[in-house]
Order: C-alpha cells, then sequence, then structure tokens
C-alpha cells in the first residue's frame, strides 16, 4: 500500500470538498484559552522560559537606530521575536513576559523617524535586499503589539511604516516585485501586514495598496505566484547560477509568506483566484517536498525533497521554513478544513519543530537533517542571534492555536479538534446565546493512542464535535465512543458526532499506534502514529549506518517499548543487521527513539539517523543488465 500516493489524492480530494463559499471565508478565533501538559507542554513552556523570555531586546533594537545598512536582514529579529513572545504571553500569560514584550515594543517606536521608516538600511539602499522583508516583520510586530495592548502609538507607528513604504514603490514608482531577493518575494510578503493595516483601520488607500502588491505577486518580472501555481515549487525557474539571488524562485520561506499574504486576500475580498493559488500550491508542496519528519528545502530553498529525503543533504529543513509551514497548514485549515492539512500540521509538530529545540529548550536550531549529528545555527548579521532562535518560538506557540478551531455552519457550530494532547481549554461557541465550552483531554498520546476527551458546556447545547481521524491509522483499529456508546468510524477525516452535549459527557479514542514501516530508494524508516523514529549511537548497539533489514509483516513493524534516560519514547524493533547472516548474531532488537530526542544534546559525538540504508539480498531481487 503506497500511503504517500493515498495521502496526496486524499488532499486533492479534500480541496475540492472543503472550498468554502463566500459566506464562509470569516474565520471564527474564539479558543479563549489552552494550556498544554506533557511533552508537548513541557516544550512550550521551555522555550518560553528559557528562549523567549531570554532574549536580549535591546539588542535587537540597537540595529535600527543605525541607518547604515546595504544588504544584511538584522532589521527582522524583532518583529520574529516579538511575534513570538506576544504569541507567547497569550498562552502563558506571564507579566514578566508582559513587560518584556513592551520595553521591546518601546524601544522600536522610539527609533522611527518623522518620514515614518522603520528600519537600518541607508537612504540610499532603501529597496534593496533585505529592506522591505524588515520592514514586513516590524510591521508585523507593532500590529501584534497593537492587537495585545490597544496601545495606539504601536497602530500609528504601524501606518507610518506602510506610508512611507507608498512613496517609493507602487504603480507609478518602483515596481515592489523588483526589489529585494528572490524575483521579489522577500518583499512583496509585506502584503500581509498591509491587509492586516486596511482591516485595523478601514482606510481604502491600503485596500488598494495591498490589491497592487498581489498584482506584483504574478506579475511578469515577479515570481507568478498565480500562473506557476500548477508547476512544482521547486521548478518553478531555471536552476539559478546565484544561489543567494533575485535569481532563485524556490526560496521556501519567502515564497510561503507571500502565499500567506495572497490567503488573507482571500479573505479579505473572496477572490477564489487567491485561494485556489494556495490550494495548489500547498497541495504541490505536501506532493513534492515534506519529508518523513514533515518539513523540507536544502539551502532553504524546494528542491524536490520528498523524492530525495533518503540522500544526505547539505543544510536540510531550516526551521524557519518548518515554522512558515506549519502556519500555512494551520491558517488554510482554517478556511478549507480540509482534514490532511491538521495531519500534516501534527507530523512536523511531533518532528521536525520538536526536533529543533535543544533538550535544555535555550537554543533552536538552525538545521535539523535527518541524519548525523545536530548543531547550533551561526550567529547572523554579526548580532548574537540567527533567523531561527528568532522565529522558532512562534511555532511553539502555534501548537494551542491550531489545536482547536471553530465555525457556525449553516446556523449550526463544530469545533474541530484538530490535535490531540493532554491539555485543558475554555472555547467560547460562535453565536451571543451560545454557552462556554470547556474540553479537556486526558492522555499521553502518542505514546499510547487512547485519547479521552471530556467535553463541558456552560448549559447543554447541541453542536457538533469533529474530530480528526489520522490518515496514518487502520480504520479498523481505530475506536470511539461517546459516554461508552461505540460511534462508527469509516472513513479518514473528520469524523462528526452531532448531539446536545451536557457537562461531563466523554469521548474516548483508540488509535492505531502499530510501527509502519517506510521504504524509498533501498532505504527503511519507521513511523509509529505521527511520530517519526530515528537510530541514536547513545543507545551503544551498534555502528547507526549499518546496513539492515527491518522485519515486518503486511508492512507493520512490531515495536517493542523500553525506558532510555535521554528520549521521550524508545523502541526497540526487530533487524536483521549487516551483511553476514551466517548465525543468530545478525537478528537482533535494535533502539530507536523519536527524532525530536535523536542527537538533541547537540553533542558532536552523537551520532543519528532516520533512513536506514537496506541491506541488498540478490535471492530476492533480479537481475539487473549491466550496461557497457
Amino acid at each position: 500500500m503506497n500511503l504517500s500516493k493515498i495521502g496526496v489524492a486524499a488532499f486533492a480530494l479534500f480541496a475540492l470538498m472543503c472550498v468554502p463559499t463566500q459566506a464562509q471565508i470569516a474565520v471564527d478565533s474564539s479558543v479563549e484559552s489552552v494550556k498544554i501538559g506533557g511533552y508537548v507542554g513541557r516544550r512550550i513552556d521551555e522555550c518560553i522560559e528559557k528562549r523567549v523570555k531570554a532574549q536580549d531586546v535591546e539588542h535587537l533594537v540597537e540595529p535600527f537606530r543605525h541607518r547604515n545598512e546595504s544588504h544584511m536582514w538584522q532589521s527582522e529579529f524583532w518583529g520574529k521575536w516579538i511575534q513570538g513572545a506576544i504569541a507567547s504571553y497569550r498562552y502563558c500569560r506571564d507579566a514578566e513576559l508582559y513587560e518584556i514584550i513592551r520595553n521591546g515594543a518601546e524601544g522600536l517606536m522610539a527609533t522611527q523617524t518623522e518620514d515614518g521608516y522603520i528600519g537600518n538600511y541607508a537612504p540610499e539602499h532603501q529597496l534593496a535586499q533585505w529592506d522591505v522583508w524588515g520592514r514586513k516583520y516590524s510591521t508585523l510586530g507593532l500590529l501584534a503589539w497593537y492587537d495585545l495592548s490597544g496601545d495606539k502609538r504601536a497602530l500609528k507607528a504601524a501606518r507610518g511604516v506602510i506610508d512611507h513604504l507608498m512613496t517609493q514603490v507602487g504603480p507609478d514608482k518602483t515596481p515592489i516585485s523588483m526589489t529585494g531577493n528572490y524575483f521579489g518575494m522577500a518583499s512583496c510578503s509585506i502584503l500581509e501586514p498591509v491587509v492586516y493595516l486596511y482591516k485595523r483601520t478601514g482606510e481604502k488607500r491600503y485596500m488598494e495598496f495591498a490589491s497592487y502588491i498581489a498584482e506584483q505577486l504574478n506579475a511578469p518580472e515577479g515570481p507568478q505566484l498565480l500562473d506557476r501555481a500548477n508547476k512544482p515549487v521547486g521548478a518553478r525557474f531555471p536552476h539559478p547560477d546565484n544561489w543567494w539571488s533575485r535569481e532563485n524562485g524556490h526560496k521556501a520561506y519567502e515564497m510561503m509568506s507571500c502565499y500567506e499574504g495572497l490567503l488573507e486576500m482571500y479573505k479579505l475580498t473572496g477572490e477564489k483566484k487567491y485561494l485556489d493559488a494556495v490550494v495548489k500550491t500547498v497541495e504541490a508542496i505536501v506532493e513534492q517536498e515534506i519529508n518523513i519528519a514533515g518539513s523540507g528545502s536544502a539551502f532553504e530553498c524546494w528542491y524536490g525533497g520528498k523524492a530525495r529525503q533518503a540522500q544526505p543533504t547539505y543544510h536540510t529543513m531550516e526551521t524557519c521554513v518548518t515554522f512558515t509551514w506549519m502556519q500555512l497548514c494551520n491558517r488554510l485549515l482554517q478556511v478549507t478544513h480540509n482534514p490532511t492539512l491538521a495531519d500534516n500540521l501534527e507530523k512536523t509538530m511531533y518532528n521536525a519543530l520538536m526536533a529543533s529545540l535543544r533538550a535544555d529548550g535555550g537554543q533552536i536550531s538552525k538545521y535539523s537533517p535527518l541524519e548525523g549529528r545536530r548543531t547550533p545555527g551561526e550567529s547572523q548579521c554579526k548580532m548574537n542571534i540567527n533567523c531561527c532562535n528568532a522565529n522558532g518560538p512562534r511555532a511553539f506557540a502555534l501548537i494551542p492555536q491550531a489545536m482547536y478551531h471553530l465555525q457556525n455552519q449553516n446556523g449550526g457550530n463544530v469545533v474541530y479538534v484538530n490535535l490531540y494532547a493532554p491539555s485543558e481549554s475554555t472555547l467560547s461557541l460562535p453565536g451571543k446565546k451560545s454557552p462556554k465550552l470547556n474540553l479537556t483531554q486526558r492522555t499521553d498520546y502518542p505514546v499510547s493512542g487512547r485519547i479521552e476527551i471530556e467535553v463541558s458546556p456552560e448549559k447543554p447545547a447541541q453542536f457538533m464535535m469533529s474530530l480528526r481521524i489520522p490518515m496514518w491509522c487502520a480504520l479498523d483499529k481505530v475506536k470511539v465512543a461517546v459516554n461508552g456508546e461505540p460511534v462508527k468510524v469509516d472513513a479518514f477525516g473528520w469524523l462528526p458526532i452531532m448531539r446536545e452535549w451536557k457537562a461531563g459527557d466523554k469521548i474516548t479514542l483508540e488509535l492505531d499506534m502499530r510501527g509502519r514501516l517506510v521504504e524509498q530508494d533501498n532505504y527503511q524508516a519507521i513511523m509509529r502514529g505521527p511520530v517519526t523514529l530515528a537510530r541514536d549511537s547513545r543507545f551503544g548497539d551498534g555502528y547507526v549506518d549499518e546496513t539492515s533489514i527491518v522485519t515486518s509483516k503486511d508492512g507493520y513493524v512490531e515495536l517493542t517499548p523500553v525506558g532510555s534516560d535521554f528520549a521521550w519514547m524508545a523502541f526497540t524493533a526487530p533487524m536483521e543487521m549487516g551483511t553476514d547472516l551466517e548465525g543468530d548474531e545478525a537478528k537482533r532488537q535494535i533502539h530507536l527513539c523519536d527524532f525530536a530526542s535523536a542527537g538533541n544534546t547537540w553533542d558532536r559525538d552523537i551520532r543519528y539517523r532516520v533512513w536506514l540504508p537496506k541491506t541488498l539480498n540478490v535471492m530476492r531481487v533480479p537481475y539487473v543488465p549491466y550496461n557497457l
């Protein structure tokens, strides 16, 4: 059974089924609070305490006081950090963090000049390289602070940034798609905060500017993100001679950032061409790029990586790409409710994202390869930070936001349960007379597949709980019950349960957690639920790069849970090791752990591996003629 092909087909099917009508475009965000426990909750808490709060924010503001830059990207760090800090505060409500954020916002606003510019580029170099990209992040950060605090100075500052940009680019000025890097994608990604600014001010000129930028994203001299949406994301333009330049049209992070802006335009205008381009591109990314750990890219660009993932590759899975992929999936999920997006988000979260955070929570890696060693990223722009250390916390803060989505459909309320984790949440159901809803998940998922969800509205209410049945499950192994009464499960995706819910009602799920063998290009890997497994040299059970044959039956591997002093989850799997089958010593139980734990001390002496090379057995492989 080819699960990857089934997954792509399912994505396309759900994409067609889930495209909303104009009346469905508004996204409800009435999840009031989520508190996550267990492993995921601990990792979120550690990221907030040891990465977000520990950041020297003055260090991030300092470059804005010096207008002497010509090509670097110092001006992105503040905006990335403060968005992650604000999202983290909304999750944890830490008063100390709020003050850190406030001081950071005050510091940046104090650097704004009378013309509205906030940035660090010299006047003669403005619009070049990363200048507009940095302005995007400043505007996003200011708007996020305005939304949190109500400080009108922040809204005024954000308007000043965009107003100044509008004096430099536009229909009768420099085309914005001709500025910055990567066919203008870095600059044009400022579309997103321009849309937000229009929503917060209602000023027509911002809507007109947003429409102009959207047009530039499809201009002949630009990235043509609408016209090329049907093309592979790693082959939309010729392979560049100069990788870090305007002529590279495959930069993953910037491309997805632009599609996020187009998605916001769709939500604002209802223009279906924007949504179609986003859906087609996301489908292509799933089919062509996203690997077994839920992320992609090499040297930060799309490269057809899904088909080449078993091949050791330089600089794979940049954490900025990992986060932006999660964010794009979550935003599109809110609009289309395509459950395969939630499957993808979950896989990325448990693997690529969790692997990026060092065991002590203090640093976030720039790259997380599928084999090798974990290492810190370099300091960038002569500062003590890099893009992924600034951006990564946004991904951890996204998890509680993505757990539930709410929507009123045809007069009825629907609660989409996207992610499973031990948690306590309070939701406000859409509608003035609808009660608040408390949801408690009791589970150690994905250590086990058992999940109990207590559904407790403030008063009895009729609404639909829509549970995600992951694509990786065998349906005949999935069991769902409400208050002990079985519920039939006959399809992947959403399992809708409509009823009048009363306080204390309980949903129980049993998901299929057998080990699954995945094979590609004479390599093999094992997944269990949404989690990818890896060998780790700390287990001391042999050379992690040794060839093997994983013992399986009907595509499933018998995994035995074992204890570990370093891994969140650890198992042994039966394998035939090496190239010698004489005697029984080749047949052994080999240790594996969750990918996030593999090599997570960042010790260069520790080696790990996901894709295990498969030993050739010529008794089972036909003769291949040798062509001279």
